[in-house]
């Protein structure tokens, strides 16, 4: 939904607003198509995902990752002033909010199925 939100917003810009804007290093390389890159310029990648295969690290590892998606929303909203650029991105951070509580719901589950006195000391997986 955010590289839909970025197209609408870059695919009409004439080069003297592209660098206006800073926007021309990246246009050089993308023109304005979407490349996924973290603001600071580090492009995507797969390392970013975390399984450890551990139920209870990967929960906290998903809960974490929910929280930080959260943020960046956050961020957005903040930087954005078109209604229709803040809407969406509202639905998005709600989306995670509500996915950070279904994996805690999960967490509590796992957390309730296991004997051990001390959970934390083994890999429910395996131990």
């Amino acid at each position: 939904m955010v590289s839909a939100i970025l197209y609408q917003l870059t695919r009409n810009l004439s080069v003297e607003e592209i660098k206006a804007g800073g926007f021309d290093a990246y246009y050089v390389d993308h023109t304005t198509g979407i490349w996924t890159q973290a603001a600071s310029g580090a492009p995507f990648t797969a390392a970013y995902y975390q399984s450890k295969g551990d139920p209870l690290t990967d929960l906290f590892e998903d809960m974490a990752a929910e929280q930080k998606a959260r943020t960046t929303y956050e961020n957005l909203i903040r930087a954005a002033s078109d209604p229709d650029v803040i809407a969406p991105l509202r639905f998005l951070r709600e989306r995670e909010i509500v996915h950070f509580q279904r994996f805690g719901e999960a967490l509590a589950y796992v957390q309730s199925q296991l004997d051990a006195e001390n959970y934390y000391q083994c890999n429910p997986a395996f131990d």
